[in-house]
């Protein structure tokens, strides 16, 4: 089967195409000539992985599936959640986001944070909709070279690496974008 993923981010894109193995073709924006910036103009996760879904749907017409993540932090009421791939504003850059979070997290000993990722999937003339999360905490500086956004400052629990510690299989086995691309598959594996 094959179906667009409606992101710009090649890491995404290689961490749902080694998800979902050789029963699935995935295919990016850029391989379906689609250069144009999703919209993300909803307040919630959900609003805007159905927003971005639909924009590709209407405008180049292929099934489709698209996600929002945000990085959900106790000590910070929730922030920076359906923000947090522009919490320090523009240009997006995910060192002055983490500078940022770290910045607001230094005078608390509250770390207790979960990153949280909706996928919605269109096929045909239906939606459906996926969810997965990673419980974890925030550190004080970064420890990991990999993955990618708030990677290197989480560490999920039950583990003592980061997400940008470990290995993509090690961190899709447990993610939060992992779990959603799971019941993704499990559907798609169904129908």
């Amino acid at each position: 089967m094959k179906i667009c993923f409606a992101t710009n981010n090649q890491k995404k894109v290689e961490e749902v195409k080694a998800a979902l193995g050789d029963n699935f073709e995935i295919v990016s924006l850029k391989d379906i000539g689609c250069i144009d910036e999703l919209p993300e103009t909803g307040d919630t996760l959900e609003h805007n992985a159905f927003q971005k879904a639909r924009y590709v749907k209407e405008h180049f017409g292929v099934d489709c599936f698209a996600d929002d993540t945000g990085l959900e932090v106790d000590a910070l009421e929730g922030e920076p959640g359906v923000y947090s791939g522009r919490y320090a504003g523009e240009p997006r850059s995910d060192d002055r986001n983490i500078d940022l979070l770290l910045k607001n997290l230094e005078k608390s000993s509250l770390r207790k944070a979960r990153f949280k990722t909706v996928i919605a999937l269109l096929l045909g003339d239906e939606e459906y909709k996926f969810e997965g999360v990673a419980e974890g905490e925030i550190l004080k500086e970064r420890k990991g070279d990999g993955g990618f956004g708030y990677d290197s400052v989480f560490v999920p629990n039950g583990y003592v690496q980061s997400f940008a510690q470990l290995t993509m299989a090690e961190k899709n086995a447990i993610s939060h974008r992992g779990k959603a691309v799971r019941a993704l598959i499990s559907f798609l594996s169904n129908i």
